[in-house]
C-alpha cells in the first residue's frame, strides 16, 4: 500500500522535532514542498503534524499500554505510532484506514519487522476510544496528573499556568483546551506599508477581533472551498507589505504606540526585535511622528529576518547585531519595547513542540535575562518616555515579579494603565499590566507592562 504524502510529512516532521531539535512550523512548509504534499493533503498533514505534537503525553500513555515492549521502541517506531495513534484517537479517520496507513508507513520508515510490531498496537489502540483510554489511565493518578495526561501537558506548565491566570482545578481547563485549538493565521498590515483596506481586500480573510491592523485568514469549510490556505501564496506576504502575526504580538506594539508622551520624539527602540513582527509596527509608527528607529538582535539569522521586515518599511530605521544589554548609543529614547526572551507557555498552540521542551530549570536563567534586559531599557529611556516590557509567557517569574523588582530598585518609574490605549479590550480602569488569554481572547497569552520614567 502506498503510504499518502500527508501522513509522510507527519512522519518527517516528528522525526525531525525529536531527532534534531528542529521547528515543527519552519520545517513543515519545506517538507510539503519537497514530498510535493498537494494543498489539500497539506491541511491533513498540518492538522496530524501539530496535533501528534500537542498530543505527545497522552499518545505515548496509550502507546505505552498497548506496547509488548517500550524500552527498545526507537524514535522512528514510536513517532510513526504516534501518527497513527493521534489518527484513531483525536481525528475523524475510519480504524481500519488508520491502521493501514500507519503500518505502511512503519514499512517505509522503519522496516517489516517493525511493521508487524507496529500493526499489533495499532489494532490494540483502535479497541477503544480516547475517553475510554483516559478513564482506564487516570486511575490512581493526582488531580494535576489527571489534567497533564487529559489535556497533555507537564504538570509543572499546568501549575504556572493556573497561578498566573489565577484558576483553580476547573477553570484552567479552559485555558488548556485553547492551547490544544489550531491557531488561526492572522495577517498585519505594517504601516506605511500596506493600509488595511488593502488587507480586508484580499480574498478569503475577516477582520482581526482586536487589532485595527489585522485580517483573519478563512480556513475552507465545504468540499467545493479549495482556496491555499498558506500565507506565502499572497503576494503582499512574500514581498513583506504585510506579516503573519498572532493579534496578541500586534496588540503589545500598538499598545506602546498608543501612549502619550509629551515633548517631540524623536528615537525609538526595540531591544529584542527578531523575527521583526513587532518592528515592523513599530518603525512605521516611528515614522508617523518623525522619529528614527532602531532594531537590536543578538543573533545574525534572526536579524536578518528583522532586516527584511522593514526593507521597504517609512522613515529612518536601522537593525543592529548586537545584544542589547551590551548596547551605548549614547543617546535616549522615548519609546522602548522589551520583548524579552521567555518560556514561551502564552505560545503553545503556535508551538505545539515547546511544552516538552521547556523545563523549570529554564526560568531563572531566563529571568535573570529579562531584569538585564529591563534595567538596560530603563537606563536608554528619557524622562517622560515609556519602556513596554513583554513576554510571550504568563509565568508570574517572568512577568510580574520582573515588573515589582525593577520598580523596588528603580523609583523614578512608574506602571501605567493599559486600559486606555487597548480600549478595544474593555479593560477594567486601573489595569497595570495586561495578560491576554488563549481562551478568552483567542490570542497568545502576551503580557505587557508599561513604565514610565518620571524624573
Amino acid at each position: 500500500m502506498r503510504v499518502s504524502g500527508a501522513r509522510r510529512a507527519a512522519y518527517d516532521v516528528l522525526q525531525a522535532v525529536h531527532e534534531k531539535d528542529a521547528y515543527s512550523n519552519l520545517v513543515l512548509p519545506a517538507i510539503l514542498d519537497e514530498l510535493r504534499v498537494s494543498s489539500r493533503d497539506a491541511g491533513l498533514a498540518t492538522e496530524i503534524t501539530y496535533g501528534a505534537l500537542r498530543r505527545q503525553c497522552s499518545l505515548d500513555a496509550v502507546i505505552d499500554a498497548c506496547a509488548s515492549r517500550t524500552d527498545d521502541m526507537d524514535s522512528a517506531v514510536r513517532n510513526v505510532l504516534r501518527v497513527g495513534a493521534y489518527q484513531l484517537l483525536f481525528m475523524r479517520i475510519p480504524a481500519h484506514a488508520a491502521v493501514d496507513e500507519t503500518v505502511s508507513l512503519a514499512r517505509q520508515a522503519a522496516g517489516m519487522g517493525a511493521s508487524k510490531f507496529v500493526n499489533a498496537v495499532m489494532r490494540k489502540i483502535s479497541a477503544k476510544t480516547w475517553e475510554e483510554w483516559l478513564a482506564e489511565l487516570v486511575v490512581g493518578r493526582m488531580p494535576v496528573e489527571v489534567l497533564a495526561l487529559e489535556y497533555s501537558y507537564p504538570v509543572w506548565v499546568i501549575r504556572a499556568l493556573t497561578e498566573a491566570y489565577k484558576c483553580d482545578g476547573e477553570s484552567i481547563k479552559e485555558i488548556l483546551a485553547a492551547g490544544n485549538e489550531p491557531a488561526p493565521v492572522s495577517l498585519v498590515a505594517k504601516p506605511g506599508q500596506f493600509t488595511r483596506e488593502e488587507l480586508l481586500a484580499l480574498p478569503h480573510v475577516e477582520p482581526g477581533r482586536w487589532s485595527p491592523l489585522a485580517a483573519t485568514m478563512l480556513r475552507p469549510t465545504g468540499a467545493d472551498e479549495k482556496w491555499s490556505t498558506r500565507p506565502g501564496d499572497i503576494e503582499a506576504v512574500r514581498d513583506n507589505r504585510v506579516g503573519v502575526q498572532d493579534e496578541g504580538s500586534q496588540l503589545v506594539a500598538l499598545a506602546l504606540t498608543n501612549v502619550e508622551i509629551t515633548g517631540p520624539q524623536l528615537h525609538w527602540l526595540d531591544m529584542c526585535a527578531g523575527p521583526g513582527g513587532k518592528a515592523a509596527i513599530l518603525a512605521g509608527k516611528a515614522a508617523e511622528v518623525g522619529a528614527d528607529f532602531t532594531a537590536l538582535e543578538p543573533i545574525p539569522a534572526r536579524a536578518h529576518l528583522v532586516s527584511n521586515s522593514l526593507w521597504n518599511a517609512p522613515g529612518e530605521h536601522e537593525v543592529i547585531t548586537i545584544d542589547a544589554r551590551e548596547y551605548a548609543p549614547g543617546i535616549e529614547f522615548d519609546r522602548i519595547l522589551v520583548d524579552a526572551p521567555c518560556t514561551g507557555l502564552g505560545a503553545l498552540r503556535r508551538r505545539p513542540e515547546a511544552r516538552w521542551r521547556r523545563q523549570p530549570s529554564d526560568v531563572p536563567a531566563l529571568t535573570a535575562i529579562q531584569s538585564e534586559l529591563l534595567a538596560q531599557a530603563g537606563a536608554l529611556v528619557r524622562i517622560g518616555g515609556v519602556v513596554g516590557y513583554a513576554t510571550c509567557s504568563p509565568h508570574i517569574a517572568e512577568t510580574d515579579a520582573i515588573i515589582a523588582s525593577f520598580l523596588k530598585k528603580n523609583a523614578n518609574f512608574e506602571t501605567l494603565d493599559i486600559s486606555p490605549v487597548l480600549p478595544q479590550l474593555k479593560l477594567p480602569t486601573g489595569s497595570m499590566s495586561l495578560r491576554l488569554r488563549p481562551d478568552t481572547h483567542q490570542t497568545d497569552g502576551m503580557f505587557l507592562a508599561l513604565l514610565r520614567r518620571t524624573s
